[in-house]
C-alpha cells in the first residue's frame, strides 16, 4: 500500500496550510482526513466546501447522520463510520439512529428508512435510480431538492472514503471507542 504523509500547518504544501488552520479551528485537531488531503489542497478545499454545503442543506441532524453513514456503511469505511458516529454524538443525533446505520438494523422511523432505502438505491446502482424509488421517497414526505442534496452528501463521501481506503487513514483518538469495521 502507499504511504500518505499526516500533514500539518508545518509539512503541508503552501496552498495547504490556511485549509488546516481551518479544520484545526472548527475540530480542535487537524482529523486525519484533512491531513491526508492536504497532499492536494484543490482535494481538501472541495471537501470542506462540499461539507459546508450538506450541512447547509435542508436535511436535519438525523438527515445528514442518515446519508453520511448510510454511505460509510456501504462503503466500508473504516476511519468516516467512528468519525461520523461521535460527530452524530456531538450533534445530538439519538444513538438509536446511529447504531442502526451502524448495524443496518432498522431504523426507529419510517421516514428515516426511506431516506437510507434511497441513498442506498443511488449509490449502488450508481445514480440510475427507477421512477418508483424516487416516487417511494418523495412519498416519504422528502423533496425533489432532497433527491439533489443527497447527491450532495454522497459526493463528499465519495471523496472522504476513497481517500482513506487508498491511504488506509488512522482514526482519529477521539473516535478510536467508536471503531467500526464491517460485518462479515
Amino acid at each position: 500500500m502507499t504511504s500518505f504523509t499526516l500533514h500539518d500547518e508545518t509539512t503541508a504544501p503552501d496552498e495547504s496550510k490556511t485549509l488546516l488552520a481551518k479544520s484545526k479551528k472548527a475540530f480542535g485537531m487537524i482529523p486525519g482526513l484533512h491531513a491526508v488531503m492536504a497532499e492536494a489542497p484543490g482535494l481538501l478545499e472541495a471537501y470542506q466546501t462540499v461539507h459546508q454545503l450538506f450541512v447547509n442543506s435542508s436535511f436535519d441532524k438525523d438527515e445528514l447522520t442518515v446519508v453520511w453513514q448510510t454511505v460509510n456503511v456501504e462503503n466500508a469505511c473504516h476511519y468516516c463510520v467512528p468519525a461520523h458516529t461521535g460527530i452524530a454524538k456531538s450533534m445530538g443525533v439519538d444513538d438509536a439512529i446511529t447504531d442502526a446505520l451502524r448495524n443496518k438494523t432498522p431504523l426507529p422511523n419510517a421516514r428515516l428508512e426511506a431516506l437510507r432505502d434511497f441513498t442506498l438505491t443511488l449509490v449502488r446502482n450508481r445514480g440510475n435510480v427507477s421512477d418508483n424509488a424516487v416516487q417511494a421517497f418523495l412519498d416519504a414526505d422528502f423533496t425533489k431538492r432532497q433527491i439533489l442534496e443527497v447527491i450532495l452528501g454522497y459526493s463528499q463521501k465519495v471523496m472522504s472514503n476513497y481517500t482513506n481506503h487508498l491511504a488506509d487513514t488512522p482514526v482519529d483518538q477521539p473516535f478510536q471507542k467508536f471503531a467500526w469495521r464491517k460485518a462479515a
